[in-house]
């Protein structure tokens, strides 16, 4: 139950940045009876929500609670409380809520039917407006005024100040800041004494640095069925070949790890499994058949049932020099080394690692330092690999961050 405030406790909420965080929040708040102005910098809301949906909204994941609440990893005790008050399966009712029913995918992911974020969002909107929240677009915050008034800034440069009761912040990572969200707030929190832990790229890809012969044949195309290995952990599914690296689902799982890695050592080394589904002994009777005058690249295509783009990464890897021997060319199809020289760029990350300290807020995400000011989404210091987890915690920290505030005006 969201708690409500009765007509005679009247209050009203600025809630700053048009995500899912903050969507959510300015719900849970107007839903109190509470009068909601929301401020996005950008034209619409939900941008980074619509261009996630392209693809197939992925809402959450059906997995074992307890499993799911590893998924974030070191801050998994911070997003514990926020995860079960605003679980998987309350998610779920709330998307059927909105009309959107949800299914269970193959690999356990759970998307709406319609497998689009339009839908959702057009009916998320419309209950926002039917319950009274104002919506006002083009409106960057800039911050406090010095006599601690919020600080706004039009599309023509134009400032002015508000206030309200209360104040929650969902302005996002610093990801795809053509969506909207692009860090800026972080010198504001830093003036305020806001410990801020630098932004960094999460699910993103990183670069290798291929031949000029690879990278035009091969820029744009997948690598499927693998497994990628890294410091005992191991990532099925599949990545992208891009200009640069690699990209995709699988090297996302294990980013975190290489990116710290690449942060300590100047670089580290991915292995990829390209015959996940083969035990080496099987592999090596296969190869071990005789090749009938047939070239290596065919032997490898007929024998192990490698792609084009497989085959061509065994050889960028090892100098363009495949073994004969069948044993030691299985070992390098089932554990073949790349070296990864930096992390991609966090204007092209999925999200954003790094933000504000969990120590800097209570147990309901207030600002200890400045009362009355409530955070949500990855403006918070916390990461998460796909597959659910990001928009789970998202949402979650908004649902929080809203019964916080208003259990903060209600006392």
């Amino acid at each position: 139950m969201n708690p409500t405030l009765n007509a005679d406790n009247y209050r009203t909420a600025i809630v700053i940045g048009g995500g899912p965080a903050g969507l959510m929040a300015a719900e849970i708040l107007s839903n109190a009876g509470i009068r909601v102005t929301l401020h996005e910098r950008m034209p619409t809301v939900g941008r980074k929500l619509l261009m996630a949906g392209r693809g197939g909204l992925n809402l959450t994941h059906s997995e074992a609670f307890e499993t799911f609440l590893t998924r974030y990893g070191a801050r998994m005790g911070s997003l514990s409380d926020a995860v079960e008050d605003f679980s998987p399966s309350a998610l779920r009712d709330w998307a059927g809520s909105l009309g959107q029913e949800t299914f269970i995918g193959s690999t356990g992911r759970v998307f709406p039917r319609t497998m689009k974020s339009s839908p959702l969002v057009r009916a998320w909107l419309g209950r926002l407006v039917e319950r009274g929240v104002t919506i006002v677009t083009r409106s960057l915050w800039r911050g406090w005024d010095a006599g601690g008034a919020l600080l706004f800034q039009a599309a023509d440069g134009s400032h002015w100040t508000g206030g309200a009761d209360i104040t929650i912040l969902a302005l996002g990572g610093a990801s795809w800041p053509r969506l909207g969200a692009d860090g800026g707030w972080v010198p504001y929190m830093e003036a305020r004494g806001v410990t801020v832990a630098p932004l960094q790229p999460a699910n993103c890809g990183f670069t290798i640095g291929w031949s000029a012969v690879f990278r035009d044949r091969f820029a744009g195309q997948p690598l499927k069925n693998i497994a990628l290995s890294h410091g005992g952990y191991r990532a099925p599914g599949e990545v992208m070949i891009t200009a640069e690296g690699l990209e995709g689902g699988a090297i996302y799982a294990l980013a975190a790890i290489l990116r710290d890695d690449i942060a300590r050592g100047g670089s580290t080394t991915l292995t990829i499994d390209l015959r996940p589904d083969l035990s080496l002994d099987a592999l090596v009777h296969r190869l071990e058949q005789p090749r009938r005058g047939q070239s290596l690249a065919n032997h490898l295509r007929k024998a192990a049932s490698l792609s084009p783009v497989a085959i061509n990464l065994l050889r960028e890897a090892n100098n363009n020099l495949l073994p004969d021997q069948a044993r030691i060319l299985a070992a390098l199809i089932k554990s073949l080394p790349l070296r990864l020289l930096a992390t991609g760029g966090i204007a092209r990350a999925i999200s954003t690692a790094g933000g504000i300290s969990f120590s800097e807020v209570d147990e309901n995400l207030m600002l200890r330092r400045v009362p009355g000011v409530f955070v949500a989404g990855e403006m918070l210091d916390w990461e998460a690999p796909t597959g659910g987890y990001l928009l789970q915690a998202v949402l979650a920290t908004g649902a929080k961050a809203a019964r916080g505030a208003i259990s903060y005006i209600s006392r």
